[in-house]
């Protein structure tokens, strides 16, 4: 582990929410790789989601969604407008 992201974990670990606190953990810098190696993950996308966990999850969202209906992944950059300049 580098020192930048052993530095991370350090600050995550000293900084770990009230929910994630009353949750209960015997090591908190483990708990904290955990909450940040999720981060990491929700960040870089879809790419960084395993193909059977996206399969896991296109199917749950398919049983609950309307037959017509289908699952769309976007950002919020892909959905705004810019608006003009002043």
């Amino acid at each position: 582990m580098s020192e930048r992201t052993s530095d991370r974990v350090e600050n995550r670990a000293a900084h770990l929410l009230p929910e994630e606190r009353a949750a209960g953990s015997d090591d908190p810098r483990e708990q904290a790789e955990a909450i940040l190696a999720d981060s990491d993950r929700r960040e870089a996308g879809g790419s960084a989601i395993a193909e059977s966990e996206r399969r896991s999850v296109d199917s749950a969202t398919a049983d609950s969604a309307a037959p017509d209906s289908f699952l769309e992944r976007r950002t919020s950059e892909q959905t705004v407008t810019p608006e003009p300049p002043d």
